[in-house]
């Protein structure tokens, strides 16, 4: 006898997103382990090693970090999610792997597109699994993948009016 197939919930959207919508999906009764991952866009930024759009000569005054850049963490103000066409079906890939787990019941992946201010939820994943171990492996996958593979880039915008993008190819 082969296993239920998990259920799916994966989405982009341009509108607020609901933890209570992703655990509520996966709840079930042969459910014991139900684990969540909330990204939420935070009011500052460590350096990266990344296309900058800083404006020409302009300098960000700092040490060398572990990254190779040589500017502080900057305060965020906002920022702005943008998807390649692809990337709904690439989150389709990446829920598919993860709800083919043992012992995984359900998947939720549900990430923003548009502009978004600090304090607002990014990205919600959840899984529901037969164990709890379960489905603390499967939920770090899910947003490890998320993050690795489906092209969605994030815009930055820093309160010294510098601007950069992150995840770009």
């Amino acid at each position: 006898m082969t296993a239920p197939s998990a259920r799916r919930l994966v989405d982009l959207r341009d509108t607020a997103l609901s933890v209570a919508e992703a655990t509520d999906f996966c709840r079930d009764p042969g459910t014991g382990g139900l684990v969540t991952f909330v990204g939420a866009v935070r009011d500052h930024d460590a350096p990266h090693q990344l296309q900058h759009d800083a404006p020409q000569g302009s300098s960000r005054p700092g040490r060398p970090d572990q990254h190779g850049s040589d500017r502080p963490d900057q305060v965020v103000i906002g920022l702005g999610y943008s998807a390649h066409p692809s990337a709904r079906a690439a989150l389709d890939a990446v829920v598919d792997r993860v709800a083919a787990l043992p012992g995984v019941r359900s998947v939720a992946a549900v990430h923003r597109v548009g502009e978004l201010a600090v304090g607002d939820l990014a990205v919600v994943c959840c899984v529901g699994a037969a164990h709890r171990g379960e489905a603390f492996d499967a939920c770090r996958q899910l947003i490890d993948d998320l993050k690795q593979s489906v092209p969605i880039w994030k815009h930055q915008r820093f309160a010294d009016g510098t601007d950069e993008w992150v995840g770009l190819p």
